[in-house]
């Protein structure tokens, strides 16, 4: 059975460190929902928060509709998996799962019966009497999703497991991890840095940066309609091109760049003399003229060959480099460094946000 999560006007407050401010927030019950943000800000201490390891400054945590205030991590209906998994390296898989049932008195047929059964969910049927030292690092992983789950959890709390792997194995790991949520039915609250395990896994996502939800929503969402500088910049990457509007009209303005006057989105309805900051996806962005109906020139500084992809990167303002992503199959000629080339892209996939704070590279 999941449980949902909710987060009531949320403070933590280390002295004169506001590590979480003011967080409100509302988990579903079965939902897989991510934190998504830089090292230090406030994702892990959310976790902490939740899990009854911290008790907020201000502010209330209810899970399943009931007030946690008060309640101790061994209390409360939830599990934890850390980075570092905290397996047992002398013991079986089999004892490593079934431990916390061992703490709580089970005895020795239920508890090897519930390994079993988590085994077979796993993977990893008839693997119980092995030593956790004869296991690869994915395995290892698993019988860690498994050992939370065998205290059965309504709500499974994951902090950045997957970052001590290598990326094929994070990347197959994305994907066995959703599966298991999937079929345990139970609320997953997860930990990340990596945009894509927050958004090839989520049903939603929290991008937080300096202890503030910056936004909430789908990956799509996030990744397309950005409502901040900070999430525009952080997820994904992106071309900022700050300035001054000059017009708005139709839901979309025309922003004074370094470049000249460049046309977007407006979705915020920015006025005429805001500052501004324009968006560009680098695979919104195409070399050359083409059909396109905004157009800049820039002097390329280098061609990065990634298989499936090629970077190109251009001058761009304040030091910040200008990114256009090429597909193999988009059939535009690659220029060399130091050539100067027009770049372009359609106004619709411009996007003009208030000014604000960039995610630091």
């Amino acid at each position: 059975m999941s449980a949902g999560v909710e987060l009531d006007h949320i403070t933590v407050r280390f002295g004169d460190f506001t590590a979480v401010d003011n967080a409100t927030l509302d988990i579903k019950g079965g939902e897989f929902f991510s934190f998504l943000g830089p090292s230090g800000c406030g994702k892990t201490t959310i976790l902490r928060t939740v899990s009854g390891f911290l008790e907020p400054s201000e502010g209330r945590v209810r899970i399943g509709g009931q007030d946690m205030a008060g309640i101790g991590p061994n209390k409360r209906p939830t599990a934890l998996i850390f980075q570092n998994l905290a397996l047992f390296p002398l013991m079986s898989v089999a004892e490593n799962i079934s431990y916390g049932l061992r703490v709580r008195g089970a005895g020795k047929a239920e508890r090897r019966r519930k390994a079993d059964e988590l085994l077979d969910l796993i993977a990893l049927p008839g693997q119980g009497d092995k030593l956790v030292s004869e296991l690869s690092g994915g395995q290892k992983q698993r019988v860690a999703i498994a050992r939370a789950l065998a205290v059965e959890p309504k709500v499974l709390l994951l902090d950045e497991p997957l970052s001590a792997l290598d990326l094929k194995l994070r990347q197959h790991m994305r994907a066995e991890l959703r599966a298991i949520q999937q079929k345990v039915g139970i609320t997953f609250i997860y930990i990340t840095h990596d945009q894509g395990e927050a958004l090839t896994m989520s049903d939603r996502i929290a991008v937080m940066s300096d202890g503030v939800i910056q936004q909430v929503g789908d990956g799509k969402a996030v990744y397309d309609q950005p409502q901040t500088a900070f999430v525009a910049s952080f997820v994904g990457e992106n071309n900022p091109f700050p300035g001054t509007i000059t017009r708005a009209e139709n839901g979309y303005a025309v922003i004074e760049t370094a470049f000249g006057p460049l046309r977007g989105r407006n979705p915020q309805g920015l006025a005429a003399g805001s500052r501004g900051i324009l968006f560009v996806r680098p695979e919104s962005l195409q070399l050359g003229q083409g059909s396109a109906d905004a157009t800049l020139s820039s002097t390329v500084t280098n061609v990065a060959f990634e298989g499936h992809m090629t970077h190109v990167y251009l001058n761009g303002q304040a030091k910040k480099e200008i990114i256009v992503t090429v597909g193999r199959l988009g059939g535009a000629a690659i220029p060399a460094p130091h050539t100067t080339t027009p770049i372009s892209y359609d106004a619709e996939l411009g996007l003009i946000l208030p000014e604000g704070m960039l995610a630091r590279e």
